[in-house]
């Protein structure tokens, strides 16, 4: 609801929204059709400029859906990739164990039911 009050806001204080003389239905639903697209280009243009979503189409990509995955395989993937980091960063071996186990240890009690059915 707020952005469509701060596109009233924008509409009738810049581009003219509210200060017509038009005496058609047509001539109406053309002003009307310009002021959206004038709106359009401004917001584009201060997206494009300020907003941190334009990164690269970033912001598109996690809007998407991801597939359902099962916990534990989600699990056993961000289990080998914290692995594959802690390599890459020469971590030993104990400390990784160590943050497997308290991660293992801070889960709540209901996954932890479904990670003992999926061993």
């Amino acid at each position: 609801r707020w952005q469509i009050e701060g596109y009233f806001k924008v509409a009738k204080q810049y581009l003219q929204f509210d200060n017509t003389q038009i005496q058609s239905y047509d001539g109406l639903c053309g002003h009307m059709a310009l002021v959206l697209m004038g709106y359009d280009i401004l917001a584009l243009a201060q997206r494009e400029n300020q907003d941190d979503r334009t990164f690269g189409g970033i912001f598109f990509e996690y809007s998407r859906p991801l597939p359902e995955i099962k916990f534990a395989d989600a699990l056993t993937w961000l289990m080998k990739t914290l692995t594959g980091i802690a390599k890459k960063l020469d971590m030993s071996e104990s400390i990784l164990d160590t943050i497997f186990d308290e991660f293992i240890k801070a889960l709540p009690s209901n996954l932890l039911r479904l990670l003992g059915k999926a061993q």
